[in-house]
């Protein structure tokens, strides 16, 4: 019998960029696209070559490059590097972060804010515009962005992240109609408590009683669930979707009691 539906959820072939690709969600998500065929670009500040040897053993292509999202240099190099390996640029996943704690009167504030923002959100400017030459000439070019749930409330004691993870949401809906025009679609991922290395050092009784208190599945996440998603915005069928600002979290934003 002949499909009803014309749109692709495939993105065999497609060439994606993961920035903080060596743990976590990055991790996760680089699996994911290379299972469901993609070439996978696979980017972090720390060693990422152990992610590539499970992405080529389990049959995935891929290929690593080491990155500081807060050098413009350095991604000047990687993205031109990853192009001109792999023929051109579909797909952008912002993901590479940082989490520094800290009282606003603490002594090094200034120095944790501007590491903050230079990682998580200047980072993503600059990936954004070293990749755009080239998404410009894909098919179906998509860019995800990965803030918080803190970009959505916020927690004290960790201003720094909870700024720049704002601006990532006013960053994404700023090009998502800037970009529009041109077919790019650029999206935003909230995660919510998610067990990645950021939250290791949560004692999992405190997780428990966390997600049992603020969450309506009363659970962290896997990261893997979290990367679903993005894949879902990643897809060919997914082009009018667009400056969307998606939680991921497992109820938290919407529970008030």
């Amino acid at each position: 019998m002949a499909r009803l539906s014309k749109l692709s959820r495939s993105v065999a072939g497609k060439v994606v960029i993961v920035t903080g690709a060596a743990s976590g969600m990055g991790r996760a998500t680089a699996h994911l696209f290379a299972d469901e065929g993609a070439l996978v670009a696979a980017t972090d500040i720390s060693p990422i070559g152990p992610v590539i040897d499970e992405i080529v053993g389990a049959g995935g292509k891929a290929r690593g490059w080491q990155l500081d999202v807060s050098s413009r240099a350095d991604i000047d190099r990687v993205v031109a590097e990853i192009a001109a390996h792999f023929g051109g640029i579909d797909i952008l996943i912002n993901n590479a972060g940082i989490s520094l704690h800290g009282a606003v009167d603490t002594e090094d504030f200034e120095s944790r804010w501007a590491r903050s923002l230079d990682v998580l959100l200047t980072g993503q400017v600059r990936m954004i515009r070293a990749s755009l030459p080239h998404l410009r000439k894909a098919t179906d070019a998509r860019i995800v962005n990965i803030a918080s749930t803190e970009g959505l409330g916020a927690t004290r004691f960790i201003s720094p992240y909870t700024a720049a993870k704002t601006g990532v949401i006013g960053l994404t809906r700023s090009l998502a109609v800037e970009l529009g025009p041109e077919g790019i679609t650029v999206n935003c991922i909230c995660p919510g408590p998610i067990n990645t290395g950021m939250t290791q050092r949560i004692a999992p009784e405190q997780k428990a009683e966390f997600a049992r208190r603020r969450t309506a599945l009363r659970r962290y996440a896997e990261p893997e669930e979290v990367a679903h998603m993005t894949l879902s915005l990643c897809l060919p069928s997914a082009g009018y979707t667009t400056g969307v600002t998606l939680p991921i979290d497992g109820g938290l934003t919407i529970r008030n009691a």
